[in-house]
């Protein structure tokens, strides 16, 4: 790790024995990043506590997907393409990430890191891009900017998520709000279905692909926590239940009881990109306050 900016060398630490950086703001907000897959694995924002749900069974390594955390998955969402050639959920969870820039500002940091293709994801995918996760930190807020390129010679499509695990004190607890109104894919029931309830409520295993969902707000105990995204028109919200949480071998048992994934995503309208063409997606969650 020597060709690290200066301003990071002092930030690099082993996380599920892989290379991670944290970046800090003045006020004291963080976020935890390994290299491997540009994956996300903590948020702690000013005066709060842990944010996302990281498994206490999580490994990574190459090849390996981490459990938890922000996942980004490119180019391809599970196996339901554009390219259903690609790995599940594509390649870019699996791969090494390299550091692009490191900004610290009055008040947020952030870091850029970037994935490039290469003979490897070239193999796989047959297309020239650049992609790159540029994550911001301060106060109560955490951005989330993914952005690709097409730096290829003919045209590609792509799907894209930013598969984020939050933490809950207690999911049958937990209420999400602003989804009324919105049709749903329903992979668990199957079939097309419009959302008719104020706030969600979560007993065990749910699996949906909501279509133009607007900004939401999850609500767990006092905790108030926005959820806000640009250039992503659909989210995810999904959780394992109890069956097939025992069947996952990097989950305790009991874990779909402290998690919720609700994630940004390009799903039902994949974008395609020409040569030189560009894509950004932004994410924000920001803690609220309490009622």
């Amino acid at each position: 790790m020597n060709d690290l900016p200066d301003s990071l060398k002092d930030s690099l630490s082993t996380v599920l024995g892989q290379p991670a950086l944290t970046i800090t703001a003045n006020d004291g907000s963080r976020a935890t990043v390994l290299l491997h897959g540009g994956h996300l694995v903590s948020w702690i924002p000013a005066g709060a506590g842990e944010q996302l749900y990281l498994s206490p069974r999580a490994v990574a390594g190459p090849g390996q997907a981490v459990r938890g955390g922000v996942p980004v998955i490119f180019p391809q969402f599970e196996q339901l393409g554009p390219d259903t050639s690609l790995p599940r959920h594509g390649l870019a969870r699996t791969r090494p990430w390299q550091v692009d820039s490191h900004h610290a500002r009055r008040d947020h940091t952030q870091l850029t890191l970037v994935l490039i293709d290469d003979a490897d994801t070239r193999a796989l995918w047959p297309h020239g891009f650049r992609l790159e996760l540029t994550i911001s930190v301060g106060g109560p807020r955490l951005d989330l900017e993914l952005y690709a390129e097409n730096t290829g010679e003919t045209p590609w499509d792509f799907a894209a998520a930013l598969h984020t695990y939050l933490a809950v004190s207690d999911l049958t607890q937990v209420r999400l709000e602003g989804l009324q109104g919105c049709r749903y894919q329903d992979r668990v029931l199957g079939g097309m279905t419009l959302e008719d309830h104020p706030e969600k409520r979560f007993h065990g295993e749910m699996d949906r692909i909501y279509h133009r969902a607007p900004d939401l707000l999850l609500r767990d105990g006092p905790r108030r926590l926005s959820l806000r995204s640009q250039g992503f028109e659909d989210a995810v919200v999904w959780n394992p239940g109890p069956e097939k949480c025992a069947a996952l071998k990097d989950m305790p048992p009991d874990g779909w009881q402290q998690m919720l994934c609700v994630e940004p995503a390009r799903i039902q309208s994949p974008v395609t990109l020409q040569p030189g063409e560009s894509w950004a997606g932004l994410h924000t969650l920001a803690l609220v306050g309490a009622d």
